[in-house]
């Protein structure tokens, strides 16, 4: 027992300047046991804790999985409801797209037809017009080669200076006589100086005669386009200045011969019966028009002597209704006289129709009245009583007495 004391109590380790015996040794190593397996205790319960919360988690998850499975299991189904009525719904759409796709192709395939069918008509009658038109050219073809004939003519006539004034002035009669009334002017008259110029025309209220020439010097002209044909400078040189002064000797003689103060107007026109040459002068002779200016010459076109001759028509039509202008007064007067017996006639007549109305409203108040009355007698039974009423004796009597009192109450009421 001593000896077991003693070594329990003898040192047997030294640590640092602390000596430890064998009993201490021993009770920290039972301490440290008691405290390893409290530890281990501890640690097989935590084990068991968690696996205990695995298990119930491991059972949450298992049951939220099988709860998602059949929620999926549920919505797979709606989905394959789904899918079956979209099925459905894609195989009517489709049946009906495709009815509809079959009944625009026919329609289509219809309307195709019958604008191929149009088409082919068109086309028959574009190519029936065309066979005209060609017709047309040929017989146009035709025109044409004897118009260059009739040119060549033309040519030939104009190439006599007789021939050539007659024509200038066949062309400005036929203007005037075309535009203005007979009476209105004069062709070849001869002035107070014994002058004789192709056309004279008489303007209104007196004021002095116009004068028209028509004798131009085509054959200048005609010397002017030769040239030009011949290609030689000079020669077209020389040629547009004969032209160009013959036409201001021209100008000069119409404005001595014809420009007299009192008898005829202070400018005379000059007839050029040709568009081109009209347009040639003034584009290349410039100042041959401004010398008829100065002249008091106005160099005229077809087309301008036409105007011309539309201005004075109007003037002449103006002038002499100034000069019925009294007349025209008179007949106003009296179309307002004849006016006004028409309204006071009206009035009378609308009087007429008004008392004529009021006739009518009473003769219709009447027939209304009647037709009430009428309507009240009808509404009443004669002769159609029972033979239960005709068993009631007095009292049936009475109440048909105090009716038909009512009655004549009713109808003294209405008159």
């Amino acid at each position: 027992m001593n000896e077991t004391s003693a070594l329990l109590t003898s040192p047997i380790l030294q640590i640092g300047g602390t000596e430890l015996t064998l009993g201490e040794v021993l009770a920290g190593a039972l301490t440290l046991l008691i405290v390893l397996c409290g530890l281990l205790a501890w640690l097989a319960m935590r084990a068991a804790s968690a696996r205990r919360q695995a298990a119930e988690e491991s059972v949450r998850l298992a049951r939220e999985a099988e709860a998602r499975m059949v929620e999926i299991t549920r919505a797979q189904a709606e989905m394959q409801g789904r899918m079956g009525t979209m099925a459905e719904i894609f195989s009517s759409r489709q049946a009906e797209l495709n009815k509809a796709i079959g009944e625009r192709l026919d329609g289509m395939t219809s309307r195709l037809g019958h604008s191929i069918t149009e088409q082919t008509k068109s086309t028959h009658e574009n190519l029936a017009k065309l066979q005209e038109r060609l017709a047309v050219i040929d017989t146009a073809q035709s025109n044409i080669q004897s118009l260059a004939g009739q040119v060549v003519q033309l040519q030939h006539i104009l190439s006599n200076k007789q021939t050539r004034g007659a024509f200038g002035q066949s062309r400005m009669e036929a203007i005037v006589a075309d535009g203005l009334p007979m009476g209105s002017y004069t062709f070849q008259a001869t002035l107070s100086n014994g002058n004789r110029p192709d056309c004279v025309v008489s303007m209104p209220n007196g004021t002095p005669d116009l004068v028209v020439d028509a004798k131009f010097p085509l054959e200048a002209w005609n010397a002017i386009r030769a040239a030009e044909e011949a290609e030689g400078s000079e020669a077209a040189t020389r040629a547009a200045s004969a032209f160009r002064r013959d036409v201001e000797i021209h100008i000069k003689a119409i404005a001595d011969k014809y420009l007299i103060p009192g008898e005829t107007q202070d400018v005379a026109f000059m007839f050029v019966p040709s568009e081109s040459i009209f347009a040639e002068i003034h584009e290349n002779f410039e100042g041959l028009i401004h010398r008829a200016h100065r002249a008091r010459i106005v160099i005229v076109s077809p087309s301008l002597l036409m105007l011309s001759i539309q201005v004075i028509q109007s003037v002449l039509k103006d002038a002499r209704m100034r000069e019925q202008a009294h007349l025209i007064q008179h007949e106003v007067i009296r179309l307002m006289e004849d006016v006004n017996r028409l309204d006071d006639r009206v009035r009378k007549l609308q009087g007429h129709f008004l008392q004529t109305g009021k006739d009518i409203e009473q003769i219709l108040t009447s027939t209304d009245k009647i037709t009430r009355r009428g309507n009240r007698i009808e509404a009443l039974e004669f002769g159609g009583q029972s033979a239960e009423e005709g068993k009631a004796g007095p009292t049936s009597e009475k109440s048909a007495a105090s009716s038909t009192g009512n009655l004549r109450l009713r109808v003294v009421d209405d008159e």
